[in-house]
């Protein structure tokens, strides 16, 4: 199996996991709140990770650039972007939210651009163009324009930069250390304690809000965005960003479909299959490039 063939698999698998996220999360939210939901979420997954560490990471074979590179996205990514997502999730739906995130091969192709030197091919650019143009359809009419709704989309937005920003300096750390498995302990250790940290300091909250249902909803979220994490890794490890990065970003599909069907807040209508269209059509664009 050639790398990018295996690139392309472990990305299309990523884009589903993270979809699915965003729907489970919908249930989630109906017993604990975002904050104290990314406390238990980010740390079931670092608990998972830290399970297979013994087996699949030689300390020996470390490289500290690389290290610091992991720890320095685990600040940011995923803690930061669980937090935006599960309060993006409450506040404006998982459609809205899951297709303002599918921006982030915009950041993710730019940093890479700059970082890795990578050149997109045209047809790459092209495809890239027609998975925002998708994503953002899915969008369309579910959200009049108004200062405070410009303020909400901040959220997702900023989410997306982050992910997006990311998967540059993680293809660059797995450049010196090819370990995704420790690429993901790494960062998120880093991110769970920074997560059980503002937990603990916000105490009160912690007592009030907690609740055994959603407890297991956001450990299971926290399985399926691990999984989605680990794989993305996988995927930068084998295969350039400009590939990559919009291939996960067609994840709102997968919440546009699943919400259809498990919340029945998504109408099939033509606009949907216009934006659904463009989107499939751009990751063709990239399996031919």
């Amino acid at each position: 199996m050639s790398d990018r063939f295996f690139a392309i698999l472990l990305a299309l698998y990523t884009a589903f996991a993270f979809g699915a996220a965003f729907v489970l999360t919908q249930f989630a939210l109906r017993w604990m709140p975002p904050r104290l939901g990314a406390a238990l979420s980010i740390p079931t997954s670092t608990l998972s990770f830290w399970c297979l560490a013994p087996f699949l990471i030689e300390p020996v074979e470390a490289d500290a650039t690389a290290v610091a590179l992991f720890a320095g996205v685990g600040l940011m990514f995923p803690g930061a972007v669980a937090l935006a997502n599960f309060e993006s999730n409450r506040l404006v739906g998982p459609n809205i939210a899951g297709a303002v995130g599918g921006l982030a091969p915009v950041f993710a192709v730019l940093l890479a651009l700059f970082l890795l030197g990578e050149q997109p091919r045209l047809l790459q650019l092209f495809g890239i163009a027609a998975i925002v143009a998708g994503v953002v359809l899915m969008y369309r009419g579910q959200w009049a324009f108004s200062a405070r709704g410009a303020w909400l989309l901040a959220l997702p937005l900023g989410a997306a930069a982050i992910r997006g920003f990311v998967q540059p300096l993680i293809k660059l750390g797995l450049e010196r250390w090819h370990n995704p498995i420790a690429a993901v302990v790494v960062g998120y250790t880093v991110s769970s304690t920074v997560l059980i940290l503002a937990a603990l300091m916000s105490r009160p909250t912690l007592v009030q809000g907690y609740d055994r249902r959603g407890a297991l909803w956001f450990a299971a979220i926290g399985l399926c965005n691990g999984s989605a994490v680990l794989s993305m890794y996988f995927a930068l490890g084998r295969g350039p960003v400009a590939l990559v990065s919009p291939l996960i970003a067609t994840y709102p599909l997968v919440t546009v479909l699943l919400s259809s069907v498990l919340l029945k807040r998504e109408r099939i209508d033509a606009p949907l299959v216009v934006a659904i269209a463009a989107t499939v059509g751009g990751v063709v664009l990239l399996l031919i490039a």
